[in-house]
C-alpha cells in the first residue's frame, strides 16, 4: 500500500503504521509517501501513521479484498449413499421425489473434522481432514429412534447439529419429536422429547442449557436446563424461525425465515433488536443493517470473533429462482452485511468469492481457522469455503 501525505520522514525506523491496530511492514519512505506491506488477513480500517510523539489517521478507509475460494469437499452430486474420498461419497439432501429435506446440520471440532447431518440418509456423517466419508451413527436404510452405537442407533430426519468443547454431538431430530446426543465413539442416546418437532439447537455450555425451536408461525423458542426435564418458552411469535446459535456473550441469534431479518435476543431478556435486513422486505441487497435484504435465509455460524455467516435459501424445495443463492457475511457490531461467497444464481462452480455458485446453501459452519463449510443442498455437496 502506498500513503501520500505531508511531513512524513525517510528515516523508516521511526514510522510506524498500522491499520485497526495491526502493524504495516514499511519498506519505504519519503517526506510525502511511505511504502507498506499489508499483512494477509489484515482487515479494512482506518490507516494509522505514527512518527514518534506525532500521529495521523487517513481520512478513508483502506479496504481489504479477500480472495475466497469455493472448492468441494466431499459428494459426487448425486443423492445418494456411499462411504468414501472425496468425490467418491454420496449424500442425500434432496432428490426429485423428496425435494423438502431441509438439512442445516454442519458443524466442526478442533481437529477439523465436518460433521453433517444427512436427512434422507437419516444418518450423521463424518468427514475428516483428508477429506474421508464415513457414518458416525445411525442406519442409511431405515430411520426410527432407537439408541445405540454407531448403524445400531436410528434416525428420523436429523436436521441440526451442534457439538461441544468435548466433541459430544447434539442432535434435532424433528421426526422423532426429541434430542439426541451422539459421543465422539458414536453412542446414541435421547436426551429428552421435545414439545414441538425441533428443527434447530444450540447450547449455553457454561451451565448445559440446550435451546431449541421449529420452524412455525408462531415459532418459539424453549429453553431446558439439565437434567432436561422441563422445557420453558423463552421468545415466542416468530415468524418461522429456522436457525439458533448463541454468540460469545451468550446472546441468542436468529435466523427468522418468514421475515427476512436476523433477529439478536439479549441474553437473559430475550429482548429483540433485528440486526439485519428489514422484517417483510425480500431480496438480495448487501449493506448496513436494515439496508440490507435476504430471501427466505436459512442456515447460520458464529466465528470466534462473533461475526455471522448465513446460508441463503431456504426455500422449501430448494427453489433455484430465489433471489440469494449465497453465503452473507454480518461483521459484528456494524451489522455490515456483504457476500462471502455465491451470487444470486444458482448452479454449481468452483471460483473465487461471487464467481463461485451454489444451489440452495441451507447450513454453514466455521472452523477456528475461519474456514466456512456448506451444505450445498441441491448439488448434494458439502463445499469448503478457503479465505485467503
Amino acid at each position: 500500500m502506498l500513503i501520500s501525505g505531508q511531513n512524513f520522514t525517510s528515516d523508516t525506523s521511526r514510522l510506524e503504521v498500522s491499520v485497526n491496530g495491526t502493524l504495516l511492514k514499511v519498506v519505504a519512505a519519503n517526506s510525502k509517501q511511505i511504502m507498506v506491506v499489508v499483512p494477509a488477513k489484515c482487515g479494512s480500517g482506518t490507516v494509522s501513521v505514527k512518527i514518534g510523539k506525532d500521529s495521523a489517521k487517513s481520512e478513508g478507509t483502506f479496504q481489504y479484498l479477500f480472495t475466497r475460494t469455493v472448492s468441494t469437499l466431499a459428494g459426487n452430486g448425486q443423492p445418494g449413499f456411499s462411504n468414501g474420498a472425496g468425490l467418491n461419497a454420496q449424500f442425500h439432501f434432496t432428490d426429485p421425489v423428496n425435494n423438502w429435506y431441509r438439512s442445516m446440520g454442519i458443524v466442526v471440532d478442533d481437529n477439523l473434522n465436518v460433521y453433517v447431518a444427512d436427512p434422507g440418509n437419516h444418518c450423521i456423517r463424518k468427514i475428516d481432514t483428508a477429506g474421508t466419508v464415513t457414518t458416525l451413527a445411525g442406519n442409511p436404510f431405515v430411520s426410527g429412534n432407537t439408541d445405540g452405537k454407531g448403524n445400531q442407533a436410528t434416525f428420523n430426519l436429523p436436521y441440526d447439529l451442534y457439538i461441544d468443547k468435548a466433541g459430544n454431538l447434539y442432535v434435532a431430530d424433528p421426526g422423532n419429536w426429541n434430542i439426541r446426543k451422539i459421543t465422539p465413539q458414536g453412542e446414541v442416546t435421547t436426551l429428552f422429547y421435545t414439545d414441538v418437532d425441533p428443527w434447530s439447537l444450540t447450547m449455553n455450555e457454561k451451565d448445559q442449557t440446550i435451546y431449541y425451536t421449529s420452524c412455525r408461525v408462531p415459532g418459539p423458542v424453549y429453553q431446558v436446563k439439565a437434567p432436561y426435564t422441563n422445557a420453558e418458552v423463552i421468545i415466542d411469535g416468530l415468524n418461522y424461525p429456522s436457525c439458533i446459535r448463541l454468540d460469545s456473550k451468550g446472546n441468542l441469534m436468529a435466523v427468522i425465515n418468514g421475515g427476512n431479518v436476523i433477529t439478536r435476543f439479549d441474553a437473559g431478556t430475550w429482548k429483540a433488536t433485528d440486526i439485519a435486513g428489514l422484517a417483510g422486505a425480500a431480496g438480495y441487497v448487501n449493506g448496513k443493517g436494515a439496508e440490507a435484504r435476504f430471501c427466505v435465509p436459512w442456515g447460520l455460524a458464529i466465528d470466534k470473533d462473533d461475526n455471522l455467516y448465513v446460508a441463503g435459501n431456504g426455500t422449501w424445495n430448494g427453489g433455484t429462482d430465489n433471489q440469494d443463492q449465497s453465503v452473507r457475511y454480518i461483521e459484528n457490531g456494524t451489522w455490515a452485511v456483504s457476500t462471502f461467497a455465491g451470487s444470486g444464481t444458482a448452479g454449481y462452480l468452483e471460483g473465487v468469492g461471487s464467481a463461485a455458485s451454489f444451489s440452495a446453501p441451507g447450513g454453514v459452519a466455521v472452523d477456528k481457522n475461519g474456514t466456512v463449510y456448506v451444505i450445498d443442498k441441491n448439488n448434494n455437496v458439502v463445499r469448503k469455503i478457503i479465505s485467503e
